[in-house]
């Protein structure tokens, strides 16, 4: 598939606004957020962590290679979460 610039539109679609995606029906919407989401996810090299991310990424790596069993194993936290709904 061809890419398009920025300021192309689909050939049979106009452009559309921020205010014309919001009065989407919400299945719509979604579709929408998944699509745009999958060409970001296709691009992983676009997206560079930051200095601070890294840094952050780095110590919480770190935390878990000291204390291993400090968290939660996920089982329990999607309990946890599911007990606060009710």
């Amino acid at each position: 598939m061809k890419r398009q610039a920025a300021d192309d539109t689909v050939p049979g679609m106009s452009k559309f606004t921020a205010s014309d995606v919001l009065e989407l029906p919400v299945p719509e919407r979604l579709q929408l957020v998944e699509d745009i989401w999958n060409t970001i996810a296709d691009a992983p090299d676009a997206l560079e962590l930051t200095e601070e991310d890294k840094r952050l990424i780095d110590e919480r790596l770190e935390d878990c290679r000291q204390n291993p069993g400090a968290g939660s194993p996920f089982e329990e936290v999607l309990a946890r979460i599911g007990a606060r709904k009710k």
